[in-house]
């Protein structure tokens, strides 16, 4: 009973994770900019990727007796990696001058590096290292 149980739910991670990667792939197909394409690149095939390596944990556990721990340890690395490679990729996306989709409708990101370069601010920075320093 139990391992008819495990059975379903190895399925039920593998499908739920092909899902995830095919919502990634028509994700990056088509969406209109880099940021939008990456978003769906980086959420949906990490999701994908943790439910495929969540059901081949439950296979080794539960069908072939097998306690496999480099498998855990990938669905770490996924999960603690993953999101940052993303976030990093949008990133130096922005920097290098790649523009956002005429429906994009608010830019956080301009904001904060036109407070951060503005003169008020390096002044406060000054100030503040000054404060440090003594």
């Amino acid at each position: 009973m139990m391992i008819e149980i495990a059975k379903y739910l190895i399925i039920a991670f593998i499908l739920i994770g092909a899902f995830f990667h095919i919502v990634a792939a028509l994700g990056v197909i088509r969406l209109p900019d880099v940021y939008t394409r990456n978003h769906a690149a980086s959420k949906a095939a990490t999701l994908g990727v943790l439910c495929i390596l969540i059901g081949t944990f439950l296979y080794f556990y539960f069908i072939e007796n097998h306690f496999n721990s480099r498998v855990l340890l990938g669905i770490l690395f996924m999960f603690l990696t993953a999101p940052v490679a993303g976030h990093l990729i949008g990133r130096a996306a922005y920097h290098s001058g790649a523009k956002m989709s005429d429906h994009s409708k608010q830019d956080d990101y301009k904001e904060y590096l036109e407070i951060r370069n503005s003169k008020e601010y390096q002044e406060y920075e000054e100030y503040k290292r000054k404060l440090e320093e003594s």
